[in-house]
């Protein structure tokens, strides 16, 4: 990752140990959820940006798995374990064959420059539709 980290060594264990067990059952639903699906978003109700993705996927016929969490006033700290785990800062986070392809905006690039579709490969999108 390029983006700077704080060493763990320069983390106290206690504070550690706090920062590992942050909602690890959310995490263990989203790695399952990858796992299992090609496409994967990952998001709260009441975001537009959320929405637009989804509808973005259903149009263009890609089929997705859809985990929700909270809205903007509730599961905040929920939200915040999966930032922390991703390194992504916002919803949606959308992942392509257990690959974080990002939000909104590169969601739409991906899906207009045809990188989304490569991805998942032409017999996989055509006639699916969206799980959620």
């Amino acid at each position: 990752m390029t983006r700077p980290l704080l060493d763990p060594k320069k983390i106290s264990p206690e504070a550690l140990a706090k920062v590992r067990g942050l909602h690890t059952e959310t995490i263990d639903e989203i790695e399952k959820a990858i796992a299992a699906h090609d496409v994967v978003v990952v998001g709260m109700a009441q975001n537009p940006h959320v929405r637009k993705v989804r509808a973005e996927l259903k149009e263009a016929g890609i089929a997705f798995e859809y985990l929700e969490y909270g809205s903007y006033l509730s599961e905040w700290r929920r939200r915040l374990a999966i930032k922390l785990w991703s390194g992504w800062p916002t919803f949606p986070q959308v992942f392509v064959r257990g690959e974080l392809i990002g939000g909104e905006d590169l969601t739409r690039k991906a899906l207009e420059d045809g990188s989304l579709k490569a991805k998942l490969g032409a017999a996989d999108v055509d006639g699916a539709a969206a799980t959620a």
